[in-house]
């Protein structure tokens, strides 16, 4: 494996980070508990990676990405991506998770169908679950029959999920807390 840039960023939500080759960005992470925290999990995920000054196409990415989740509706579909390491389905699924603007949503078998695989929510999920660009491929515009929210591999589960729903318009009232009534 190549070596690859990683920047990390704050945003309203905490530190994120982007990871890229050659070929575009192969790995966004979402925030962890602090900005360590994100960094380590990220280099984790791209193990030969170093901290770099993000190209023009990255850093319009990271402004994208933090743009989006102070509450604009940005359009993330333009950022060039590295997938090739991910399963063809899964790219397919990636694809329509990009078509789902902000504030919108569909479900795992609405995914499934678009994909021409109308019985594979399940599998749709688990491609959710792997997604190596999360907010660039909004998976968390995915969810569960009847508007449940289903899963959420990043950090925070489904209250991340949650909130970044709110954020973007999806969901009419603000997520509860840990320490909401």
């Amino acid at each position: 494996m190549k070596e690859m840039g990683i920047t990390l960023f704050e945003t309203a939500i905490g530190w994120c980070g982007l990871a890229w080759g050659d070929e575009g960005i192969v790995a966004v992470q979402l925030p962890e508990r602090d900005r360590h925290a994100t960094a380590a999990r990220l280099r984790r995920r791209v193990p030969r990676s170093y901290e770099a000054d993000a190209p023009p196409a990255v850093a319009a990415a990271r402004a994208g990405i933090v743009a989006l989740l102070q509450g604009e509706r940005v359009d993330l579909g333009d950022v060039v991506l590295d997938l090739r390491a991910v399963t063809s389905f899964e790219a397919s699924v990636y694809a329509v998770a990009r078509s789902i603007p902000p504030g919108e949503t569909l479900t795992y078998g609405q995914v499934a169908a678009r994909v021409g695989s109308a019985d594979q929510a399940r599998a749709v999920g688990q491609a959710m679950g792997h997604n190596p660009c999360p907010l660039v491929v909004p998976c968390h515009r995915v969810l569960a029959a009847h508007g449940a929210l289903g899963g959420f591999s990043a950090h925070g589960g489904t209250v991340t999920k949650r909130r970044l729903l709110y954020i973007e318009g999806a969901l009419d009232h603000e997520p509860l807390t840990l320490f909401d009534p």
